[in-house]
Order: structure tokens, then sequence, then C-alpha cells
């Protein structure tokens, strides 16, 4: 069943060099020195605590593969739309494991077989540092240095149990493997564990992390304790979520108010600690920072920087995978700049794209609350457009929105840094559907905005880095997995579900707000525990657009008929800011698009090779 699991895992071992060069540590070790064989032989290895970081490296370089392109995710919610993958297959440095992926809203769960095998890629990776170092390094240390082994150990089963986290998000039950595996036929007969026992297994790891991590990690990209508690409330989050609003596509899973109320509790408990016990804080203390103008870009808020490399080691950061690409050594960068903006810069491809539907989610600093929907014209038959009061071409429309915006999104004639062969080649206005066009703008010539990877009439400016110096492939951001922001609303969430809107969740919501230079919520808004819910949704779609995280809400929440209106529906189109219909979605879906939708297909190849992997109850 697991051959695919040994291609990954093969991938991975010839890693360790690389996942030196990612992270940095201490060991000097030169691993292309040692005995070429499926497992580096224990006489040349595991002799020194150098021996065992040079392994986790290599866990760490497998468990990025899977976590580092996750914003592709994004694609399954409403607001972005992903219409590919840049990555180029066949490398694991290259994001292979989301090739073949599907990022659309509806008739996804059938894309990730490839995925799957690369999750269990990583799991066998973390096994190969758990079990090692366990069996012949940890007996007979003593004092610091079990200190120190038991962390790397803690760091991989951290590892271990967020690869697991996501497989059980996605299959449900899957199999459980907690040792190295050496031949496929160790593994041939083996079958899908009930998902209570694969939490509890991934919780046995979250502990661990808990217990024996440092407070503070010890180089970017490595891990420490506050980054197993937030995996660990999430866990209990994504639980009591289950548990509240059921998973019926999941054979054998019951609902229980029970237990989803105590799991709510404990994901409270745990990301008040991340919150209150280690010193953590928004990036710039969530200060706005200035704007420019509209129109303009030389000043941009904080919350753009926050995700370009300035915010690299920034303490909201709490876990983050690192990349480390210069023209010289392209192989780690990461490709965010080639995946969010278009070909004026760098000739990226705009693999991703907001949809022109989230414009209308930005709120008003004014008021702190929407502004009237915009209108949709079209300039090139309508002459008012652009002048038109609210109108989506007109600029001014924009005016005193959340600052987010801005960092997030472009809109006609805003600007970005032009970038060719590594050299700025100084700002240019995104006009939608104007591609590469001379036009002049206060008196100033400009070549347009080009792009053949936007249908909405926005494109993302958060990821697109400003400055020259690196190729669309060769960033160094350290992309995170898990941020301050997003603990801040999960304690919102899973301590309103316990207690309704308590003032200590209300002030996280409002610190995530102040950074968009949001006055405070309203009363009204945290009036009942629904309408806080409502508010924190709205705050998780705006902070954490573009990070993957939408789908996997709407999912857990059991909210696609919400979204997308109920089987056998009209279905939704997307538009752009002409008022034109793009894209529909859900319509005349019947019901099992809905079930697939929100479990995903057991990879028929690896029932092929093992007949005891049963099939989720859709895709029977």
């Amino acid at each position: 069943m697991m051959k695919k699991i040994f291609n990954t895992s093969t991938i991975a071992l010839v890693l360790l060099v690389s996942g030196i060069l990612v992270l940095p540590t201490s060991c000097k070790k030169d691993l292309l020195d040692q005995t070429p064989t499926g497992e580096l032989a224990a006489v040349n290895f595991w002799k020194t605590d150098a021996d065992a970081t040079t392994a986790l490296m290599s866990a760490y370089a497998a468990a990025r593969a899977v976590f580092d392109r996750d914003y592709y995710f994004e694609g399954h919610g409403e607001f972005t739309r992903v219409r590919g993958t840049s990555a180029t297959s066949g490398s694991i440095l290259r994001g292979d494991a989301y090739q073949g992926g599907s990022y659309g809203p509806s008739g996804y769960g059938a894309g990730f077989d490839k995925y799957f095998s690369y999750l269990y890629g990583t799991v066998n990776r973390t096994n190969y540092v758990i079990e090692n170092i366990n069996k012949r390094m940890i007996p007979g240390a003593t004092g610091a240095r079990l200190a120190t082994l038991e962390s790397i150990i803690a760091e991989a089963r951290l590892l271990r149990g967020m690869t697991y986290f996501r497989l059980i998000s996605m299959w449900g039950d899957v199999p459980y493997i907690g040792r190295i595996i050496y031949d496929n036929s160790e593994v041939k007969d083996i079958k899908r564990l009930p998902i209570g026992q694969v939490k509890d297994s991934i919780l046995a790891d979250f502990d661990y992390a808990v217990n024996k991590l440092p407070t503070r990690p010890s180089a970017l990209g490595r891990s420490a304790k506050p980054a197993a508690l937030a995996f660990r409330g999430k866990l209990h989050l994504y639980w009591a979520s289950w548990k509240k609003n059921g998973w019926p596509e999941l054979e054998g899973f019951t609902q229980n108010p029970a237990e989803a109320q105590a799991s709510f509790t404990a994901a409270a408990a745990d990301f008040r600690s991340v919150i209150n016990d280690f010193g953590l804080t928004l990036y710039k203390n969530g200060d706005p920072g200035p704007i420019d103008a509209l129109g303009k870009a030389d000043i941009l808020p904080n919350y753009f920087e926050l995700f370009t490399p300035k915010a690299n080691g920034a303490t909201e950061m709490i876990m983050a995978f690192t990349h480390s690409g210069t023209p010289t050594n392209p192989s780690q960068g990461e490709e965010l700049m080639r995946d969010f903006s278009g070909r004026t810069v760098e000739g990226s491809q705009c693999w991703a794209a907001p949809r022109y539907e989230i414009a209308d989610r930005y709120q008003l600093t004014t008021t702190g609350d929407f502004a009237p929907k915009m209108v949709q014209l079209n300039p090139t038959t309508n002459p008012a457009a652009r002048t038109t009061l609210n109108s989506a071409v007109n600029p001014n429309t924009y005016a005193n929105r959340d600052y987010r915006m801005k960092s997030t999104i472009m809109w006609d004639y805003e600007m970005c840094i032009g970038l060719t062969s590594l050299k700025s080649t100084g700002f240019a206005p995104f006009i939608y559907q104007s591609w590469a066009a001379n036009v002049t703008i206060g008196g100033v010539k400009y070549i347009s905005y080009n792009t053949d990877g936007s249908n909405s009439g926005y494109v993302f400016r958060k990821f697109v880095r400003n400055y020259e110096g690196l190729g669309r492939s060769e960033g160094d951001y350290a992309y995170p997995v898990m941020r301050l922001a997003d603990v801040f609303l999960m304690y919102a969430e899973a301590s309103n579900e316990v207690s309704g809107p308590l003032a200590d969740a209300i002030a996280v919501v409002n610190q995530v707000r102040r950074r968009g230079n949001l006055p405070a919520l309203a009363p009204a808004k945290y009036s009942s525990k629904q309408n806080f819910f409502n508010a924190i949704e709205q705050e998780r779609i705006i902070e954490l657009v573009a990070e993957g995280q939408r789908g996997f809400d709407l999912r857990r929440w059991r909210a696609i008929e919400r979204v997308w209106g109920p089987p056998g529906g009209v279905g939704v189109w997307r538009q752009d800011t002409y008022g034109a219909n793009q894209e529909r979605f859900y319509l005349n879906t019947v019901d099992l698009t809905y079930k697939q939708n929100y479990i995903f297909r057991i990879p028929p190849g690896e029932r092929d090779r093992n007949p005891n992997l049963t099939q989720n109850i859709p895709w029977r």
C-alpha cells in the first residue's frame, strides 16, 4: 500500500543535506560523505547531537514540502481563485506534493492522491528521527544532553502530529504508522484507524512537544512550546467543530455535544496560554503603520510587511518554514511571487488571484462596519464608470477602507513595482483588462500591469515582494503555518462556544482589527454568541485570506451550503468589477457532490495495492 510513501520518503532522505541549508544549525557533518544506503549506517551516524539535528532538518524539509504552499487550498473557498499550481512536478523542493490537486470551490475531493503520499513520506521521515534517537542516543544520555535530545524528538513529534492532523482533516480515518517502515511488505495489509484513535495519537505527540520544547525556538524555522500549544489547541478546536456539527460522510463518526464542549474548553485553554504566557505580540505590536494615498505604493501598511522577509523571526510567526532561495541556490526558494503576481513582476504567472467578492468584505475605517455594496460598471461602455459614486472601477470608492485591503489586493490604478531580470522597472499601475499598455497618469508615463491570471478586476499584493534582487522562484520568506493572529481568532471562537462573548476574546479580535486601522467592534457585534461568531468569521476572512484556511473552515463548520446554496440550487456566480459573470459554482449540484467536498477520496492506487483500505462513503 505504501509504495508511493517510500518514493517520497526516499526523496526526504536525500534532503538531509538540503535541510541543513534551510534551517541553520551548528552541524558541520557533510552527509555526502556518509555511506549511501537506504538508512545511514549506525556506525557512521547517530553519534552526536549534530547528527540528530541533521536528521531533524530532513524532517523539516519534508514537512515544509506539504505545508508551505497551503495557500493553494484557499481556492476551496469563495474568495480566492486558484487556477493551477505553479511548482514544477517532480521535485519535493518545488511543491510536487501539491501538483495534481484540484483547487476550485467544488469537485476537489478526488484530486489529492499525490498529497496523501507525500504526507506519509513526511510521517516516515519524522519516525526515522524519533525512533533512531530513542533507540541509539537516548540510552545513557543524562542532564543537558538528554534534554537536548528530547527537545529534538519533540520537534519531530510536533511535525508528525501536524502531518497526521492534516491527514485526518482531509480523509478522516487513516492508517497510522508510528515507526520506520523499511519495506512495503510491512504495511501491505494495514487498515485505516478510526479517527478518534488517530486524534489521540496526535494529542500524545503534541503533549510531548508541549512538555519538552523550549519556550523560544533555537533558530529561525525551529519549533518551540507556543507552536505545540497552538497546534494542540487547533486540534481540539477542529475536533470540537466536528463533534458539534457532525461529519456524516465519515463512517462511524457521531456527533456529541458534550464532547464538543469539552474540546472547545481545552482549545480555549491552550490558546489562552499561547496568548498570555510567552510574551508574543502581533507584528509591530499590531500597529497599522502608515499608508500611502490611493494610487501610490511607496508606503504600505505593516500588514503588507508581515508577508515579506521583513517579518522573518517576528514573534507573531509562531511557526514558520524557512526558505533560502538566491540566484545561485534557487532550489530552496519559495514561489510566492510567481504564484501571486503577474507577468510584470519577473514574468510571474498569477496562479492565485482574489475574487471580486472579497472587496466588499473590507470594512470602513470611519465606521468600523461595511460600506454600501459596490456597483459594478464597465468603463469601456460607460464613460461615467470611473467617476460614478461607489463604482467598483472608480478608485475613490476604495478610500477609507481597512488598511489590510491596500496591503492585500490591487484594484484599478493601484501601483506595484515591476521587476525584470532581478532589476526594478519602476511602478506599474494595475488596470483591469488593460495589460502592458502605455498609459499616462498625472502626467507620468507608465506601462500598465500585465497578467493573464485575473478574471475579477483584482490581483494580490499580499506575498509579492516589492524590491529587486531575487527571481520569481527565489524567495527567502519564512512562510507561517501558525500565526498569533490566527490563535487570537481561534481563541475567540473556542471561548465563544463555551461561554459566549468574553471580554478578553473581544479584546483580541479588536487587536486583529486594529492592524487594519479599524475601530473596535460595536457592542451589537458581540451582543450574542451568533453575532460574535459572525464577527470572528469576518476577521478570519480578511486576516487570513490567501493563507489556505477558508476551505478547512467551511468544512469543519459545515458551511458549504450556507455559502453556495443547497443541493439542486441555481448556484452562485463569481463576477468581476465590470459586472460580468465569470464562473458559476454549484449549479444544479447533486447532494453527492457536496458530500464529496466534505471528505476526500482515499487514493484508488493505494487501495489497489491494499484491499484492506476501505473507501469513504461518498466515493464508493
